[in-house]
């Protein structure tokens, strides 16, 4: 569905990616995993058109997309859901949901999308008035995903969903992108929570300093010694 051949990208003299190749196939959850300063942030960035790459080229559904604005990656239905949430704090948690499908011209879909997410994320039906300033870190984080999920994305990209979490909501999240990819959505996850990602993943990628490093089914990294040593801790 979604590939990059020899991608690079840089920020003024620096190389942020030096030639990363992947694929994210349709139906499965991939992500990829790296620490702080790998590049991970950078590479959904140049998918979103939001940076321009230097070389190599972003091929979605067989079609170039590494020179399309930002917008119109999102028309192809790509849709990347930001690292911190980046919600509208003083908005209520469903005109967040609006804010998310503003692509969508049809108001009974954007309603009809709106139930959706409260029935996948019961909560925000309970705090569909309430301000997304005033939700706690898990319920703004299911509040980003659903809002991300307003357009019936093909490809849904996560910026470390994890980040700030308590363990017990990172189960709870980590438990509903499951669920989304057995309903058949794409997802592709960026994390430093290797352990976790790699648990629920179908293939993974590692980034060291814009170079992928290595790669594999989740279960095989799970399985592979140098993973271990290196990214869950021994």
């Amino acid at each position: 569905m979604l590939e990059l051949k020899n991608v690079k990208l840089k920020y003024g003299y620096v190389e942020a990616l030096k030639g990363i190749s992947l694929k994210v196939e349709e139906g499965t959850i991939t992500s990829l995993l790296g620490a702080n300063g790998a590049g991970k942030s950078t590479t959904l960035r140049a998918i979103s058109g939001i940076n321009n790459i230097s070389e190599g080229e972003i091929t979605f559904k067989g079609e170039r997309i590494d020179k399309l604005s930002t917008s119109s990656v999102v028309e192809k239905k790509i849709v990347q859901c930001p690292e911190g949430r980046k919600l509208f704090p003083a908005l209520s948690v469903y005109e967040n949901l609006l804010a998310g499908a503003y692509i969508v011209k049809d108001k009974a879909k954007i309603k009809q999308k709106a139930e959706e997410m409260y029935s996948l994320f019961p909560i925000l039906a309970d705090r569909k008035k309430q301000m997304a300033g005033t939700l706690s870190g898990g319920e703004q984080q299911m509040l980003a995903i659903a809002r991300s999920l307003m357009t019936e994305p093909h490809l849904l990209m996560l910026d470390e969903p994890s980040l700030g979490l308590a363990p017990k909501i990172v189960e709870g999240i980590f438990d509903i992108l499951v669920g989304l990819r057995k309903s058949g959505k794409t997802i592709f996850l960026v994390e430093q929570n290797a352990n976790t990602a790699l648990h629920v993943s179908d293939y993974s990628y590692i980034l060291e300093v814009g170079n992928v490093v290595l790669e594999g089914t989740g279960k095989d990294m799970l399985a592979d010694p140098e993973v271990k040593k290196k990214y869950l801790g021994g």
